[in-house]
């Protein structure tokens, strides 16, 4: 014999069944309550669902199941679940409706099923801040506690797991579109992305973020990024004091992130190969991993460079760590330091425009492209996972190359290049 209870919807809302008289709740660790206060609960069976049609003009099927949930205080409770299985214009009969239902009831009907914790994603960002935020890079727990602080929980601070669906979360992506521009919304959808992984795999009913599933704003037109030529950077090294001379000097000569640069190491520097090992990176004072596993690649040291790196050694002062470059406090220096006491008093000696650190990684990997390096090349001295990162973002045409080369092809393609080829002498 079934026994009749209450089933609680998505919404939040009971529906009553015919004879049922309230709602059942199973205490977490208990098949079936015995206790006082609680009404019996049939054990769980195997469900084939329920299918049925909703709509006039456009009629869909409409598949229900029931699953069980652990709530916030421990408990479990059953609740049905209604999903659109498709059109009936295209699923035709019930028995198509049911085979569209079977990959849900899989699960549910499963041998190795439990039932699954459920949340709000304000409660359970805290729980992944404290955990597992905390484990990255600074530099990435700063941006994310950013996002959090800033768009996730003043918007979603109530909004449950299990109802942040894909309409939902596009929901969500409307209302920044009309704040943020669309890279910010990418920086905080990743943010959210990776809690909802989390929340998953610890078995929270939850819908991860696919962003190919979502409509993103357009891009909108981007500035070419700001980047010396090699004539300005080899004036910013001759009129930028120390220590600042020498590190223009090596991420000019380089292509090292600014970061990296800051974050080198006496012990980093083989003069013998010619080469700079990149280990680590500072942020802020902080010393951290690199970017990728792909930057972690030694890059060459040019001739020149070596000249100024032992000329900058004679006068380097020995610390425990053997950092190349620490300010007075001991600390590797913070970027938007280096760009206001060193960089930009340069620039402006030179009558040119303010710019930042990242400007001479472009300048390298465009002349690297100018001076003709093979493009495998540029890119692992870059240190890029794919060439066309090298090559699209990095490679600016510097100068009177781009002229020069359809120049070239001109003088092949002239209608007269026979004419003019045969009145040359041999």
């Amino acid at each position: 014999m079934r026994t009749a209870f209450n089933i609680v919807s998505t919404d939040g809302e009971m529906e009553p069944l015919p004879g049922s008289r309230r709602l059942c709740r199973v205490p977490s660790g208990q098949a079936e309550p015995t206790s006082e206060g609680y009404c019996s609960m049939a054990r769980r069976r195997y469900q084939t669902g329920r299918i049925f049609i909703r709509g006039k003009h456009n009629p869909v099927f409409i598949g229900r199941y029931r699953e069980d949930l652990i709530q916030s205080d421990g408990e479990v409770q059953r609740v049905e679940r209604s999903v659109i299985l498709g059109p009936v214009s295209e699923l035709k009969t019930r028995k198509n409706a049911q085979r569209a239902l079977e990959p849900l009831l899989a699960k549910v009907n499963a041998v190795d099923y439990r039932p699954g914790k459920v949340t709000k994603l304000g409660e359970f960002s805290e729980v992944w801040e404290k955990q597992v935020l905390q484990q990255q890079k600074p530099s990435s727990v700063k941006a994310a506690q950013s996002h959090l602080r800033t768009y996730i929980r003043p918007w979603l601070q109530q909004t449950r797991l299990e109802e942040f669906t894909v309409q939902a979360q596009q929901n969500f992506v409307t209302r920044l579109s009309q704040r943020v521009s669309r890279k910010t919304i990418v920086n905080v959808l990743g943010t959210l992305a990776s809690m909802l992984r989390t929340a998953k795999s610890w078995g929270y009913c939850c819908q991860t973020i696919a962003l190919k599933e979502l409509a993103l704003p357009a891009d909108t037109l981007r500035k070419q990024a700001r980047f010396f030529t090699g004539e300005q950077v080899r004036k910013i090294i001759a009129v930028a004091a120390e220590p600042y001379r020498t590190m223009f000097a090596i991420a000019g000569m380089t292509g090292l992130r600014a970061g990296e640069v800051r974050g080198l190491q006496k012990g980093d520097l083989d003069f013998e190969q010619r080469v700079i090992h990149v280990r680590r990176s500072a942020w802020y004072g902080l010393v951290q991993t690199v970017k990728s596993k792909a930057s972690c690649a030694a890059v060459a040291m040019p001739a020149a460079l070596a000249v100024l790196l032992r000329e900058y050694l004679a006068t380097w002062q020995v610390n425990p760590e053997g950092f190349l470059f620490l300010n007075r406090n001991g600390r590797p220096y913070a970027q938007n330091k280096v760009v206001e006491y060193g960089l930009w008093p340069a620039l402006d000696k030179l009558n040119l425009p303010h710019a930042g650190m990242h400007a001479f990684r472009h300048c390298h990997a465009s002349l690297l492209i100018d001076v003709g390096a093979n493009p495998k090349v540029a890119q692992e001295q870059m240190r890029h996972s794919d060439a066309r990162i090298t090559l699209g973002i990095y490679g600016h045409v510097i100068g009177d190359a781009q002229r020069e080369a359809v120049d070239k092809v001109g003088e092949i393609l002239r209608p007269d290049a026979e004419l003019c080829a045969q009145m040359r002498p041999n």
